[in-house]
């Protein structure tokens, strides 16, 4: 195994660690570090628009279903590469990244319905989903520019030999 193969897929794995272990987090746990998260934006905000009006648990509700989104989107770009790295490219690469992040998804749900003051939500897994989705389709096309530029870069480098 070639070392890049393994630092991605250490790094896809222990990202899925982190998700897992804030799941495994008791809900007030959970429910402290999202206030905690939520008040420092609330701050920023305040300083940068402090006549601004909302309704906090909105926002708070906000605040952690992005996060859901933000982790999951990051997942998708670490397994892509982790499957790149293992000799997938295109269609292929793409299903079994976005695979395991659905797969995961649904597992950490299920898991979250065994914690304390957690529950599984379906809705967080369509969240989850649509963060992988995205990050599926931002690497899909960093992926697709990368490899035209490669392509025009050498072309050019052909065209000065000759």
């Amino acid at each position: 195994m070639t070392s890049y193969k393994l630092i991605s897929w250490i790094t896809a794995i222990s990202w899925m660690a982190v998700i897992f272990y804030l799941s495994h987090q008791p809900g007030s746990a959970s429910s402290d570090l999202s206030s905690g998260v939520v008040a420092a934006l609330l701050s920023f905000i305040d300083q940068v628009a402090p006549n601004l009006e909302f309704d906090i648990e909105s926002f708070h509700t906000f605040v952690r279903k992005n996060a859901h989104f933000i982790a999951y989107f990051l997942l998708s770009l670490l397994s892509l590469n982790a499957w790149r790295s293992s000799g997938f490219y295109g269609m292929k690469q793409l299903v079994f990244g976005f695979g395991m992040c659905v797969l995961f998804a649904v597992t950490d749900e299920i898991h979250q319905l065994f914690i304390e003051g957690r529950s599984g939500e379906a809705n967080d897994v369509l969240i989850d989903s649509a963060g992988a989705g995205l990050g599926s389709i931002v690497y899909a096309i960093g992926d697709r520019l990368w490899r035209l530029r490669k392509k025009k870069s050498n072309n050019r480098k052909n065209k000065a030999k000759t």
